[in-house]
């Protein structure tokens, strides 16, 4: 039986506040994290995601104080990234009030930190963030034509995409956030290509990331292989009922929604 689709808000955070890019770049101010978990809670969101975007590249910690004044507000389940390195962070990130863990760039750095942590923990508990970009001129070439990025998208691995979400899901990663560097902010639509190819190569559940603008989008993302949808700037710019109005969309496609 088909799991119900889950529709994810994307709190994408750097300093305390909620910001929102084009391909990860040229951030803009979208309010504050704890008020717009409420907005999202109330408006019908199955889960929310938080991701620091900076704590990599700034090498700084996770803004732990904001995760867990969002925990103490909101009930539906939070999943946090940016900054995770290890067990330390993610027992730290759980008991400030987190459900799931999110990690990217240590885990491309050192993959054995995936079962490191899903064996403290379990795989329920770990979400890997695979920010993937179509390869360009002068990139070293990958099978797929899609490579892992690390660092908000700012740095290039030349490490296959769809093999390192294999390699990720065979350690024990529990869900794959699948991220489009080249459609996030665009809102021109999901990576339909990407989606599937991850898809063939996994049978854990994937988050859909990165190029949503409206209600129509979301169906394809779930007809190429997406378990849940996750977006960031059709939610905090949009109308208050654009949960529903995706939930709506994907409904009338003929998929179960939460």
């Amino acid at each position: 039986m088909a799991v119900a689709v889950r529709v994810i808000p994307c709190l994408d955070v750097d300093a305390g506040r909620v910001v929102k890019g084009v391909n990860f770049e040229g951030l803009r101010d979208a309010g504050d994290p704890v008020e717009l978990a409420h907005r999202y809670d109330n408006g019908g969101a199955d889960e929310l995601t938080f991701l620091d975007v900076t704590a990599s590249s700034g090498n700084r910690e996770t803004t732990f104080d904001v995760v867990r004044r969002t925990a103490e507000e909101v009930f539906i389940p939070l999943t946090v990234g940016g900054g995770v390195r290890g067990v330390a962070e993610v027992d730290k990130l759980l008991r400030f009030g987190a459900d799931k863990a999110s990690i990217n760039t240590a885990a491309v750095a050192r993959p054995e930190v995936i079962d490191e942590i899903t064996r403290h923990f379990g795989s329920q508990v770990l979400v890997l963030s695979v920010d993937a970009r179509r390869t360009r001129e002068g990139d070293v070439p990958t099978s797929s034509g899609f490579e892992v990025t690390t660092h908000g998208g700012r740095t290039g691995t030349g490490i296959d995409a769809i093999a390192w979400a294999k390699e990720a899901a065979d350690r024990g990663v529990g869900e794959i956030l699948l991220n489009s560097i080249d459609a996030d902010g665009t809102k021109d639509g999901f990576d339909l290509e990407l989606i599937r190819l991850v898809r063939a190569a996994v049978n854990i559940p994937i988050i859909a990331s990165g190029g949503a603008g409206a209600p129509e989008h979301f169906p394809p993302a779930v007809q190429a292989g997406a378990d849940a949808v996750l977006a960031a700037s059709v939610f905090h710019f949009g109308p208050d009922d654009m949960i529903s109005q995706v939930k709506t969309a994907i409904r009338e496609a003929g998929f179960e929604v939460r």
